[in-house]
């Protein structure tokens, strides 16, 4: 899982030299930041950052984008998912879901063999 932050209409993640994973969803979110214009800065993320951002949000394989509400009982933003990870999670969903193009080739269609359903 890795962690993103937006402060000032700017996303920031840390950079991968900080000993996090280089994760698949972490790169898409990357990838699709840069698609819809939001500027990506890799940057430590000191702990009193997340204090003052305004959108907190996870990415990785099990949570796919899930926002963060508060850090140590402090409110992030207005206490809801932001502006830019509403938008990164419709712009993710519909890539993965199928009803978007698949314009970085990140899926893979599994097609059944004809009579695979009815054994």
């Amino acid at each position: 899982m890795n962690v993103f932050v937006v402060h000032d209409g700017t996303l920031y993640t840390p950079p991968l030299a900080t000993s996090i994973l280089p994760g698949i969803t972490r790169d898409a979110i990357v990838k699709l930041a840069d698609d819809l214009k939001i500027p990506v800065k890799e940057h430590v993320i000191p702990r009193e950052m997340l204090y003052i951002v305004d959108e907190v949000f996870f990415v990785g394989t099990a949570v796919e984008i899930t926002p963060i509400r508060s850090v140590d009982h402090i409110q992030v933003g207005k206490g809801v998912a932001g502006p830019i990870t509403r938008k990164l999670q419709e712009e993710f969903f519909a890539i993965t879901g199928g009803t978007k193009s698949d314009r970085h080739n990140w899926l893979t269609p599994v097609n059944a063999p004809v009579g695979a359903a009815s054994r």
